[in-house]
């Protein structure tokens, strides 16, 4: 445990990866567990080990009424209200506890840790809720909805998804629930964790997203009949963006071979408007955009996130490593690049649709315009989705709000960036999905001209599950279908495996 990467989470979140604690990290769990022990007894006060918390940190605890404190403290601060948390995020956010707990840096005894391990590998996943979190204190709300689960109190659901109580779930398991000692209770909620574990997973999705963005755009310019010099490596060069650099060679990858761009019959055109002309600046934005974030995240995920932390002497000491800033700012970022990104694939496939702007096709692609539709009203999909992506692009990060009677005066609302930044991400998603769909209908209705095999390979996984154009037919299913081959990367798997390099 300690220092984990992004394949990591991910396995563990998404795929249910069994975890194993080292002997290194439990012996050095003792040892911090020894210090916090030894001050149980010391009348001086401690935070989170003989005072309250937040704004009541000036109150001491009787010794005999500690264990207590640390009860109440889970039981009080399992607040949440809303929807229901995806499984994913909840076991993301457990992992990056444990890893925290695995540094010994928090004091709490090996015992605590095992349990956490054995509750992620079981299966079992405490019912966490939409809010509660401020971002700052860490995810307090939602990691005390998880403690309260290691203590066999409040609801999860078990390893087929249903909803039991925590006890029964751990009885089940043969796993005994935790009687919590000083500091233990603070520990298991104070940390970053829950937008950490969201803005990895994010990461994770829009990597492959920018690179089917990229894909999308060379097959619009394909399907448009557009100028591909502007994408010629030595005007990248000019302005050495590495993202730009990297969305070019994806969009020339893509093209390299297509009849479409060929000019037999005299045709050209002086340039292309910005969406199809300036892709690899956005889409290259974009992706420098993600690298800054994964380098925070990294950072993250070899912290260890808690107060008081026990440092590497033996000192107890407070500090502000849970404000969730750093990670509020980035997932904020992401926000805005996923609605920019979405809004430059709705341009693109709206000029597909407009006789004035696509180049000889059909009106909105229809099979016989006026009695069929074609794909009208799949743009306004993405129109509307795009809408919501702007408004999900309103950081969240700059709107604090004072709690905890005015102790925690400075909030990071990180969890909201990041519950936002999920939505952003799927609406992206969607997006991109509609403009291959009908970057690959164009590309049918270009015929007998062909595009590139890249292009051709796309449009024939596609027609796996949708059929080439004809007359209007039910079209969600078919959104629905594309959909799904973005997201699991099928489209991408097979520009791949018709020789397209793209990273």
């Amino acid at each position: 445990m300690g220092g984990l990467s992004f394949a990591e989470v991910v396995r563990v979140a998404r795929r249910d990866a069994p975890i194993e604690l080292t002997p290194d990290a439990l012996d050095e769990m003792a040892r911090s567990a020894g210090v916090i022990a030894a001050l149980a007894s010391d009348t001086r006060p401690h935070y989170g080990v003989s005072t309250g918390f937040g704004a009541l940190a000036s109150k001491q605890i009787p010794f005999e009424r500690r264990t207590q404190l640390q009860r109440s403290l889970v039981r009080s601060h399992a607040a949440g209200s809303g929807p229901e948390v995806e499984r994913e995020v909840v076991r993301a956010l457990m992992l990056l506890r444990l890893s925290t707990l695995a540094t010994g840096r928090t004091g709490v005894r090996p015992v605590v840790a095992q349990t956490y391990a054995a509750v992620l590998n079981a299966g079992i996943t405490p019912i966490v809720r939409e809010y509660g979190s401020l971002g700052c204190s860490g995810d307090l709300a939602p990691l005390a909805h998880c403690a309260l689960a290691l203590m066999g109190e409040g609801d999860v659901r078990d390893v087929a998804g249903a909803v039991v109580p925590a006890s029964v779930a751990l009885r089940a398991e043969g796993i005994a629930p935790l009687e919590l000692v000083e500091k233990e209770g603070l520990s298991l909620i104070n940390g970053t964790d829950g937008m950490l574990g969201m803005l990895v997973l994010a990461l994770t999705d829009l990597r492959r997203l920018v690179t089917t963005a990229d894909l999308a755009a060379a097959m619009s310019v394909e399907g448009l009949r557009g100028v591909d010099s502007v994408f010629a490596a030595d005007l990248q060069e000019l302005r050495p963006h590495p993202g730009q650099r990297d969305s070019a060679a994806n969009i020339r990858a893509v093209l390299d071979g297509s009849e479409l761009l060929a000019r037999p019959d005299g045709f050209a055109r002086v340039q292309d408007a910005y969406s199809l002309r300036c892709a690899p600046q956005v889409h290259g934005g974009v992706r420098d955009t993600i690298d800054h974030a994964a380098r925070v995240a990294e950072r993250e995920l070899s912290a260890a996130v808690d107060n008081p932390a026990v440092t590497i002497d033996g000192r107890v000491e407070s500090n502000g490593n849970f404000h969730g800033a750093p990670i509020a700012y980035v997932l904020d970022f992401l926000a805005i690049v996923s609605a920019d990104l979405a809004s430059m694939s709705e341009r693109r496939t709206d000029r597909f649709l407009d006789v004035a702007r696509n180049h000889g096709l059909n009106a909105f692609l229809a099979d016989d315009p006026g009695v069929d539709s074609g794909h009208m009203i799949a743009q306004y999909t993405q129109a509307a989705i795009v809408s919501e992506l702007k408004r999900l692009g309103v950081p969240a990060s700059v709107d604090s709000i004072p709690s905890s009677a005015m102790q925690e005066d400075h909030v990071s609302m990180g969890w909201s960036a990041a519950r936002k930044l999920r939505r952003a991400v799927d609406g992206l998603s969607r997006v991109l999905a509609i403009e291959l769909l009908t970057a690959a209908r164009a590309l049918d209705m270009r015929a007998p001209l062909r595009p590139g095999p890249v292009s051709s390979a796309v449009v024939a996984q596609l027609r796996t599950a949708v059929a080439a154009p004809g007359e209007d037919r039910y079209l969600a299913p078919e959104i629905s279908a594309a959909h799904g081959m973005v997201v699991d990367g099928t489209l991408l798997d097979a520009a791949r495996g018709a020789g397209g390099v793209l990273v």
